[in-house]
């Protein structure tokens, strides 16, 4: 059985979907912490279980008899929460649970040392996967696209894109990444350790999203820039917690560094088409 965590999230669910697609609905679970949030999943035939990373003994049930887990990243340290320790529960349930493949959602950009803090626990979540006795693949996801289109949204009301100085990101819609790790959760194997770069085929900085908004809405865009110590207060005045605003600032200064710049083929070459371009995800953004 191939267990999905956070199934009923926004990445998790497309997987549980690009799943059924090539798996017969027995053979997946899905673990939330809602299951009153997967009814359909459960009519469909998915087993749904209570798994909850804070509370690891519910992941026992939720994990049983898999032969695969998917572990979709957690992003509690935003909102005050240890995301490693989130990470280790699972990866210790899986073990538990005899799972053959721990498949987890890692990104492009992890590393140690990245000026954006979630980038340090995908570093540290794959050496846990390299020291955990099981074999495992950690999807290298290109940045998600739906967060560029967010940072733009408001563009018909304000007429501007202001940021602090970034750089080109590979943006990258969670469909594509969800059929990606469809694939290769029902292709058991085909990746070990951490998989190439899984981004759409070009970069963009956010001078190219006001372009791209400023064409979808058919008036102008501007373009402004503010500081760094700006930006962070400005978000603290809005009522974002300040580790939050830290993580949030830290996105532009890693950009501009060329974290997220990289492009691959292998997102293209898993799915067998061209990922979604981002100007179609702006424009699903704008028409909302």
């Amino acid at each position: 059985m191939i267990v999905v965590t956070g199934a009923t999230g926004e990445l998790g669910a497309q997987i549980v979907q690009q799943l059924l697609a090539r798996v017969s609905a027995n053979r997946i679970g899905a673990s939330t912490r809602d299951p009153g949030k997967a009814e359909a999943l459960a009519e469909a035939g998915v087993r749904v279980r209570r798994g909850d990373f804070a509370d690891p003994a519910s992941l026992r049930g939720a994990f049983e008899g898999a032969s695969q887990v998917l572990i979709v990243s957690s992003n509690a340290e935003a909102y005050g929460g240890d995301t490693l320790a989130q990470h280790r529960a699972a990866i210790d349930a899986a073990c538990d649970a005899g799972a053959r493949r721990i498949v987890y959602t890692s990104h492009m950009g992890a590393s140690a040392t990245s000026a954006f803090r979630p980038m340090h626990n995908h570093a540290a979540t794959e050496a846990m996967l390299s020291t955990c006795g099981v074999p495992w693949t950690a999807l290298r996801n290109g940045f998600y696209a739906e967060s560029g289109a967010a940072i733009v949204g408001k563009v018909r009301d304000t007429q501007a894109v202001t940021t602090p100085a970034d750089g080109k990101v590979s943006w990258t819609a969670h469909a594509d990444l969800a059929a990606a790790a469809a694939v290769i959760l029902s292709q058991e194997g085909r990746f070990d350790g951490p998989t190439p770069a899984l981004t759409a085929p070009e970069a963009l900085d956010m001078d190219d999203l006001a372009a791209l908004a400023a064409e979808l809405i058919g008036a102008p865009v501007e373009r402004c820039l503010v500081e760094d110590g700006e930006f962070r207060s400005q978000a603290i005045g809005r009522g974002v917690p300040e580790a939050y605003a830290d993580i949030q600032l830290g996105l532009f200064q890693a950009a501009r560094a060329g974290e997220f710049a990289e492009t691959t083929p292998t997102l293209a070459d898993l799915i067998g088409r061209t990922p979604t371009p981002m100007r179609d995800v702006l424009a699903a953004r704008l028409q909302a």
